[in-house]
């Protein structure tokens, strides 16, 4: 089901509470990626998006993804724990559509010069667009999650990192990427940026069963991140866009 979100300039698939599963621009606009400079703590880096959306003359509820960086996964229960004071956040912009979430989000901790809290990585906003450009999304962060539910219990092969469950974990990832992008009226030769979260990646899993799902998006190559998906026991997590620009926010 894809909805409209009525003053954003997107459209979006409901998820969860934390987050929508995607993002797509409505006509006449464009997401385009902003990549922090510097990663601030989150609650900042919220700030900072404000302020570059007053920049630029947008409005706060122009944003549609936020990419977060964490010290370390979380229990699951700290993981709820954290999503009720983001969700906060989100509701306090205006953001919130009805009963949903229409922000798309990745949160994931890396393994290399991890940060000491929660912080900002990057984010996504809708912009006019010039032109009728070729249709623009952000897919949010998914990991081996059956039916996207935040339970111990739906985890595939939880607690197994061996080839053959990290092969079963890509694929289910890989569904979820899947219907996302069919949900949001995509298509693989519109996907331009396709990330890879995981600290147990061995080339059977992008060789087996994530390149040879990509088709023409595998002109744009595959973006791996040494890093752990945002719960204890998940071990492959994966987002992917379809963007025109990219910039640097200082």
């Amino acid at each position: 089901m894809l909805l409209d979100h009525p003053t954003g300039q997107y459209r979006f698939i409901p998820g969860s509470d934390p987050y929508s599963r995607g993002v797509t621009a409505a006509p006449g606009y464009e997401i385009i990626h902003c990549v922090m400079d510097q990663r601030l703590p989150w609650q900042q880096g919220f700030e900072r998006i404000d302020a570059h959306l007053r920049e630029i003359g947008r409005p706060r509820i122009a944003l549609c993804g936020v990419e977060l960086r964490s010290p370390a996964p979380f229990p699951m229960q700290g993981f709820k724990n954290f999503n009720q004071g983001y969700c906060r956040m989100i509701r306090s912009w205006g953001l919130w559509v009805d009963e949903h979430n229409p922000v798309a989000r990745t949160n994931v901790a890396p393994m290399q010069e991890p940060p000491d809290e929660v912080v900002l990585h990057a984010f996504s906003i809708t912009i006019p667009a010039r032109g009728t450009p070729a249709p623009t999304f952000v897919l949010a962060g998914a990991g081996e999650l059956r039916e996207g539910v935040l339970d111990e219990s739906h985890i595939v092969r939880r607690g197994d990192t061996s080839a053959a469950a990290m092969r079963e974990k890509a694929v289910c990832v890989m569904d979820v990427m899947e219907q996302r992008l069919t949900g949001l009226g995509g298509s693989w030769s519109q996907v331009t940026t396709v990330d890879v979260y995981t600290v147990y990646l061995e080339a059977s899993q992008l060789s087996d069963t994530v390149v040879p799902r990509l088709g023409p998006a595998c002109r744009h190559g595959v973006r791996w991140y040494r890093a752990r998906p945002p719960v204890v026991d998940i071990d492959f997590e994966m987002d992917m866009r379809g963007i025109r620009q990219e910039i640097i926010v200082y």
